[in-house]
């Protein structure tokens, strides 16, 4: 199936988004997603400081575990959402695209004389997919990698598939179940045709924001910004209450006890499109901002799907809204939280 790239190297699309957003939500549909950055932390002491300078308790964490984290600023604002794996001499951080410069950059600016730590960005050396929706095992068995099904999220183990070492682990980075493979370059294409002759459809980076979009994922430039905390994102189930101190922990931990989120992510079914950063209305009063804006699911009652911040005080889900003359109905985002989950 012939794949359009863009200019910086990223596939666009497979010429078959439909078939493939069908697949993510009913079968299981591939995405090459080698965009996102891979970063290597190793050193004695890479545990320590990771755990200093984002919100999970890396410490908890043993060799074949994983977990989403966020890096936030000194007052708790959002950087990025990533991705871990903790492995024997190592720990590889999955980030944004747009992030991977400048994480590197802020990881070694954190590093001090005496710190034994190395950061090393090894995106162009991998290969990253990711398998999502609801028959994503069925591949996996397909392929002799069933040990890994029952394992938590976040949780990895080291496979060959014909012959080629790559890793899995459990989670599609989205709220539908899920795999991902990191590999080498040199080896990518034989499991790529491995997982396809497994069922599996494939699917390109518009698809796959189209898809982040209907499940309410939180993307930097859009809804991970200098304007909101992670706490607005609805990032809770990253943020760790027990582990001490972090970069931006004090305006966390204070945002909790005093309960001071003012504004929560959410999807908007809206009957129409409308540009992000458009404001967001509820009986003329200004109720919030768009952040991004999509086409629905074919067959749906509305014609697009966006995430937009809300204020707390105006109202949550339900809450019928006009953004920018264009009609809209508030609903929870399937990706993110809406409270502190047990610690």
């Amino acid at each position: 199936m012939g794949a359009i790239f863009s200019e910086d190297g990223v596939v666009e699309t497979f010429q078959n988004d439909k078939d493939a957003l069908a697949a993510a939500e009913n079968d299981v549909a591939v995405v090459e997603m080698s965009q996102i950055g891979r970063i290597r932390v190793t050193g004695e002491d890479r545990i320590r400081f990771l755990h200093n300078q984002t919100t999970a308790d890396f410490q908890k964490l043993k060799d074949g575990e994983g977990c989403d984290t966020v890096f936030v600023t000194s007052t708790g604002r959002t950087i990025d959402l990533a991705k871990a794996w903790v492995m024997k001499n190592s720990v590889i951080l999955f980030v944004s695209p747009s992030q991977r410069q400048s994480l590197c950059a802020l990881l070694n600016k954190y590093i001090f004389f005496a710190d034994k730590v190395e950061v090393e960005d090894i995106t162009d050396k991998t290969y990253y997919f990711t398998l999502v929706g609801p028959n994503s095992s069925k591949v996996l068995d397909t392929l002799g990698l069933e040990a890994i099904k029952d394992k938590p999220y976040g949780s990895f183990m080291h496979y060959a598939i014909e012959g080629t070492p790559v890793t899995v682990g459990v989670g599609s980075g989205l709220a539908s179940p899920g795999y991902s493979f990191m590999l080498s370059t040199d080896t990518a294409g034989i499991v790529w045709e491995a997982i396809l002759n497994a069922g599996a459809v494939p699917m390109g980076a518009a698809a796959w924001e189209q898809l982040r979009v209907w499940q309410g994922r939180p993307a930097p430039g859009r809804e991970l910004t200098s304007e909101y905390n992670a706490l607005e994102a609805g990032l809770w189930h990253t943020i760790s209450m027990t582990k001490g101190c972090y970069i931006g922990q004090e305006t966390i931990a204070r945002l909790i006890t005093y309960d001071g989120v003012k504004q929560q992510l959410y999807t908007v079914h809206m009957n129409g499109y409308a540009e992000p950063e458009t404001e967001i209305t509820c009986n003329e009063a200004r109720v919030g901002k768009l952040t991004s804006c999509v086409e629905a699911k074919e067959g749906s009652e509305h014609s697009h799907v966006g995430l937009a911040y809300i204020r707390r005080k105006s109202g949550g889900e339900n809450l019928v809204v006009d953004i920018g003359g264009v009609s809209g109905r508030v609903v929870e985002a399937s990706f993110v939280k809406y409270a502190l989950p047990p610690q």
